[in-house]
């Protein structure tokens, strides 16, 4: 797999999770059925994407890279879409979690290039 297929498909599996996370927050416990739905369908999706990515990337980078894009577009969403406020020390975090990511892809021989 080339490695612009397997940041492409970490990429799909990051989306399904913010779209899964998205919809749990709505789903009141899992007793709304549609966002339920989307719920247990959108990380069936991220973890099937993930699970390609992982054939090529070591468990560590790709989680590192899923989990940290996860966060800072989950807080994006929830700031956007629910009104929830994020204070100068949550943004001063999200900007390292940013940093350590690129870090990860920029200079780690573990990611591929």
């Amino acid at each position: 797999m080339s490695p612009a297929f397997t940041y492409f498909t970490l990429g799909i599996a990051i989306v399904a999770e913010v779209i899964a996370t998205t919809a749990l927050a709505r789903s009141d416990a899992f007793t709304r059925l549609g966002p339920s739905l989307v719920t247990v369908a959108g990380y069936a999706v991220a973890f099937g994407f993930l699970s390609l990515s992982l054939r090529v990337m070591p468990t560590g980078v790709v989680y590192a890279i899923w989990s940290g894009a996860g966060i800072v577009l989950i807080s994006l969403v929830a700031w956007l879409w629910q009104g929830q406020k994020l204070d100068l020390p949550a943004l001063l975090g999200l900007g390292l979690i940013v940093a350590g990511v690129a870090i990860v892809n920029l200079f780690s021989r573990a990611a591929p290039h």
